[in-house]
């Protein structure tokens, strides 16, 4: 871990939020990331005391960079480059709460639908 600055799309990288750094950089171009609540490119460059709002899988995190990684580091040490606010922690974990809720309250089938019900939902999806 180092003091210096590094880009954004390579930080993500290395603390591991995203599995590829092509990955990170297009996350970071679609509008995806935003650092001290301005939106910017994948060149950027990060430093210690910045804070980034990350939307990742329908999630939000919003964080402050602590350290910067040159390299991929496991994910253990890469936890420990950045501190999620407490507020946002929460929120995250409300929201899988209500996902895991409403998951478990859907109707589960007893049995596969026949060709003929098939049939039927097919046409049913095509009139709408």
């Amino acid at each position: 871990m180092t003091n210096e600055s590094s880009r954004i799309d390579k930080w993500l990288w290395t603390s591991r939020f995203f599995k590829t750094r092509s990955l990170a950089s297009d996350q970071v171009n679609g509008g995806k990331v935003h650092l001290n609540g301005q939106r910017v490119k994948a060149g950027r460059s990060v430093k210690i005391g910045d804070v980034l709002s990350i939307q990742k899988d329908g999630s939000l995190f919003e964080i402050t960079i602590k350290a910067i990684n040159k390299t991929r580091r496991p994910a253990k040490e890469a936890s420990l480059t950045y501190e999620e606010s407490e507020p946002s922690r929460n929120k995250r974990e409300q929201e899988q709460q209500i996902k895991k809720l409403a998951s478990v309250s859907r109707p589960v089938p007893q049995r596969k639908p026949g060709k003929r019900e098939r049939e039927q939902l097919r046409q049913f999806k095509h009139k709408t």
